[in-house]
């Protein structure tokens, strides 16, 4: 495991960006796994920058993304199909038909959860896998729990995590109660993991994650079995950490 620090925000955003950069460019047709939420936004405004420099093509990239909210269109402004495509797919040369999120409108959660599982096994798991971090240590969708759940499946969502996302909803009361995500086997498949996290907010979340036991009641903990991960993170977020 990796800790690459970051002086702040914009800084991580940069560092990251790079990471994320290097990979596309020496791999053209890499499987990029894709997180939503408001760590990676600078992330994805950098690629976009170096797209428009000419120093990145998309064109044979193919990407998964982590979650998607259950029962959330794919036009609603807080989706995460929508959010993949206003904070990157729109801004640059990827076909949309190579993109994947989990479809929120199924209701038949086992098929779409076996559908979406298949479809990461298909495309032999992801070359890079980014993740942000809750403050409670999950990671996708993955809660804190009694055991870890290997594969794509339906989760009904912690009071911290509905609060967390309560801000981009006009009341809590909008905020989706359940979700479909990636497995913690789904993510392990991946062969390069980048976690990205700022803030004092997602400092013991990353202390219990780097120095903490591996257990399910902090997800993320399971990283420390990746051989391959990096942890791009800013000052505040590393503050625990000596």
């Amino acid at each position: 495991m990796v800790i690459v620090k970051a002086k702040n925000y914009e800084d991580m955003s940069v560092k990251a960006a790079n990471i994320m950069a290097a990979q596309i460019t020496l791999k053209p047709d890499s499987v990029l796994g894709l997180a939503t939420g408001s760590t990676p936004e600078g992330l994805y405004s950098n690629l976009i920058k170096k797209y428009e420099a000419g120093e990145l093509d998309f064109s044979k990239i193919k990407t998964v993304n982590l979650d998607e909210y259950k029962g959330l269109t794919r036009d609603h402004d807080q989706s995460y199909y929508y959010f993949m495509n206003d904070k990157l797919f729109n801004h640059v040369n990827i076909d949309k038909a190579n993109t994947n999120v989990p479809d929120g409108t199924k209701e038949d959660g086992e098929a779409e959860c076996a559908r979406y599982e298949a479809l990461i096994d298909s495309l032999g798991g992801t070359d890079i896998q980014l993740l942000g971090i809750g403050g409670n240590g999950h990671i996708g969708f993955n809660e804190p729990d009694e055991s870890f759940i290997r594969d794509t499946h339906c989760v009904k969502l912690t009071d911290s995590t509905i609060e967390a996302n309560s801000r981009f909803f006009a009341s809590k009361d909008d905020v989706p109660k359940y979700a479909y995500t990636m497995g913690i086997g789904s993510i392990m498949k991946s062969k390069k993991i980048l976690l990205v996290a700022s803030g004092k907010g997602k400092a013991k979340a990353i202390y219990d994650t780097v120095c903490g036991p591996i257990t399910p009641s902090v997800p993320a903990s399971i990283l420390q079995l990746h051989p391959d991960v990096v942890i791009v993170a800013d000052e505040e977020a590393l503050s625990l950490i000596k």
